[in-house]
């Protein structure tokens, strides 16, 4: 029997003072209590938002308002005539899903100017942006707050679920996922695909991973992934049991494929924050999201507490409340958060930025080659910042030292294996251990800020609507 993951915290925060969530959160909650499309919200996009009410819009924009408005997510303002009263980003629970067909034939008409004969060149590139921002923004780049997941992840854990591809089952090849993807669901390159497999099997980028990987599914270290024809996956029991457990209960909505052979699930019936749970990182056309991984039990305590609050004579939470339950972001490397501001206006207002210092301690070692002699101190590195590349973390540390901009240190060495991270800088017999942290921080901030502390920044797209 395998055995079951820790949810322990992973990271520390060093204050007694924590952040939680607030505006994500709450959102989250009432897709856990109800997990309906009249309890969701969707995106607001305002530059195509302020495209669609342009003065000088095309005269074909009020027809595609309405076209696109028949979506449940109406991306942009609904016609100025009638009595739809929808506003950008609003939910209309009568609508069916749009299918990428849709979008895309929405996106044409777009481009497709009446009379004439001639094309201005402005406009056409104005409107050629805007079929490739829609495309992008809606189908490619950013994850659904539902469920969590882009577009390209919940078409590989449906074809995982499609092939038979379960916890109890053996592993599959992953050229054979790839290819089910990309021939019914995700007509797009196969190393894209194959990529993003990989990374929602690897335990350093996921907090818990949604795929089980049997092979080389890279390293800490950025090493890339063996090819898809030697590695082998299959469903984890948090992917089963969580994310496609209820879609054969008339839960989601199901829309055509692009060929229209086949049907995939709109979203899948999550049962739990994934969004928040692992965290996501996606760049569309004049947006972006990043949004940091957090640790399941306490995610789980936020989500009972508001859902609690939200009974008959219940008071409903406040945020100091919420901070209290949540210290913070968890991420998959574990280190140490230095100070909760930044963690209490990232949760409040959706932008702000979380530092993260690696985990150090001092020990006293005999150096290799000299059995029986006078042992050396030196500086034990055993917890990485998020996202951080070892193998280049090291590499920066040997040159400042090659380089005499970083004094004291007599050896550097990786001594990491499956057990954990270890990186051993020794230290020479006359150096400070508390003099070199400082001077190899200082110096490595001055060199390569993002390798040592690195500022994850936290941009909710979800912001517009989602405290009621």
């Amino acid at each position: 029997m395998a055995t079951p993951p820790n949810l322990g915290r992973r990271v520390r925060a060093d204050s007694t003072a924590v952040a939680a969530l607030s505006f994500a959160l709450v959102a989250v909650v009432n897709v856990v209590v109800a997990f309906s499309p009249p309890n969701t919200v969707g995106l607001s996009t305002a530059t195509i938002a302020h495209t669609f009410h342009s003065p000088q819009a095309h005269p074909l924009i009020p027809g595609i308002r309405q076209r696109i408005g028949r979506g449940p997510y109406v991306v942009a303002l609904p016609a100025t005539t009638g009595d739809d009263t929808d506003e950008a980003g609003s939910y209309d629970p009568q609508a069916g899903e749009l299918t990428e067909t849709e979008i895309a034939s929405a996106a044409n008409d777009l481009v497709s100017l009446t009379g004439g004969g001639s094309i201005d060149l402005p406009d056409e590139i104005s409107q050629s942006f805007m079929q490739y921002a829609m495309s992008i923004i809606l189908g490619r780049a950013l994850p659904d707050a539902r469920d969590g997941l882009k577009p390209v992840h919940r078409r590989i854990l449906y074809a995982m679920s499609g092939l038979g591809l379960g916890p109890s089952t053996s592993h599959r090849k992953c050229a054979r996922v790839v290819g089910e993807v990309l021939g019914k669901y995700h007509p797009h390159g196969d190393v894209a695909v194959y990529d993003a497999l990989v990374r929602l099997a690897q335990d350093f980028s996921t907090g818990t991973p949604l795929i089980d990987g049997h092979g080389n599914f890279g390293s800490i270290d950025n090493d890339p992934a063996a090819a898809m024809r030697y590695t082998e996956c299959k469903l984890t029991k948090v992917s089963s049991v969580a994310l496609l457990d209820d879609l054969g209960s008339d839960t989601v909505d199901f829309v055509p494929n692009f060929d229209g052979n086949e049907m995939e699930p709109s979203v899948l019936p999550a049962k739990l924050p994934v969004l928040l749970l692992n965290g996501c990182a996606g760049i569309a056309v004049g947006m972006a999201t990043n949004v940091p991984p957090h640790n399941l039990n306490e995610l789980m305590d936020a989500c009972i507490a508001l859902t609690a609050a939200t009974e008959d004579g219940a008071t409903a939470m406040t945020d100091t409340e919420l901070f209290k339950l949540i210290p913070g972001p968890d991420f998959p490397t574990a280190a140490v958060i230095i100070g909760t501001e930044g963690c209490n206006k990232l949760y409040e207002t959706g932008n702000g930025g979380v530092v993260i210092r690696a985990v150090t301690q001092v020990e006293q070692i005999v150096p290799r080659g000299l059995k029986g002699g006078r042992a050396r101190t030196a500086i034990v590195v055993t917890e990485l910042p998020y996202q951080v590349n070892k193998a280049a973390l090291l590499e920066k540390i040997a040159d400042l030292v090659n380089d005499k901009k970083l004094e004291g240190v007599a050896d550097l060495r990786d001594e990491s294996d499956r057990d954990g991270i270890r990186v051993v800088i020794e230290l020479k017999k006359d150096a400070v251990a508390a003099v070199v942290q400082v001077s190899t921080v200082t110096a490595l901030l001055r060199f390569l800020f993002a390798f040592h502390e690195k500022k994850i920044i936290f941009v909710f797209l979800i912001l517009h609507g989602l405290q009621s």
